[in-house]
């Protein structure tokens, strides 16, 4: 059942950012999505699951937080389609689930997590976006929302955030501007991250080193070209430009 976390009008969104659970997304790529937001795009979050087997916090708290961060980050829309933490698969059921909200929501690009990482949901929730953003272009697949038939619709572009591991990526991000944003979007998930009050277990995640790691993760590929922070995003697909005025002009 898809729970929604920010109450919205329908709308074609530029961008929709899906996160296997509701900090993901933060952490891989809230960078980008505020420089899209300061450049008048629309923009939306997915999260595939509540979260619900985080040793940390409970769901509705993890829903509140999700909340709290679309409203730092300035998203138009954020929904939870409540797919089972640790156990969801890609398959049939979950694809139409998200075919129904590419299509509802036509995004230009998506956001999806790693293909590969430490959490074994990151990449199976990066595959099954890819899956269903593919299948979501293709017209004998049928779908509906509100019971009105929906109109295919694929993105141009699918672009993975990089979460824990060290992956190369294709093209970088300069999120300067927007790095301490960045983290108050994640410190709003505040019962997953570090809290020397706090009285639950420690976690992966829960430390300040990790909030270190993830600065210091953005300083090092805004070091590779040349700017204070950038984030990394991995595609598939072969990316054009058509101005130079877009590149960096950084001597590194």
């Amino acid at each position: 059942m898809v729970e929604k976390v920010k109450k919205i009008n329908m709308q074609k969104l530029d961008i929709l950012a899906f996160g296997a659970h509701p900090d993901d997304v933060e952490l891989g790529c809230a960078g980008a999505l505020l420089l899209a937001v300061a450049e008048g795009k629309k923009v939306g979050i997915v999260d595939l699951t509540k979260g619900e087997l985080g040793t940390r916090g409970t769901t509705s708290q993890r829903l509140k937080e999700a909340q709290l961060a679309a409203e730092v980050m300035g998203i138009e829309v954020r929904e939870n389609l409540g797919m089972a933490d640790g156990f969801f698969e890609n398959n049939k059921e979950n694809q139409f689930a998200i075919i129904e909200t590419i299509r509802k929501y036509q995004p230009s690009i998506i956001f999806c997590n790693a293909p590969e990482d430490r959490h074994p949901d990151h990449g199976r929730a990066a595959q099954l976006v890819v899956d269903s953003a593919f299948l979501a272009g293709l017209v004998k697949i049928q779908s509906t929302h509100n019971a009105v038939a929906q109109a295919p619709w694929r993105p141009t572009q699918v672009f993975h955030y990089i979460q824990s591991r060290n992956l190369t990526p294709s093209f970088v991000v300069d999120i300067s501007a927007f790095m301490d944003k960045k983290m108050e979007s994640i410190l709003a998930h505040s019962s997953q991250f570090y809290d020397p009050n706090s009285t639950e277990p420690d976690t992966f995640i829960s430390g300040n080193a990790f909030l270190e790691f993830v600065k210091g993760r953005a300083k090092e590929l805004g070091h590779q070209i040349g700017v204070a922070y950038a984030e990394g995003f991995i595609t598939q697909k072969l990316l054009g430009i058509r101005s130079f005025e877009a590149i960096i002009q950084k001597t590194t």
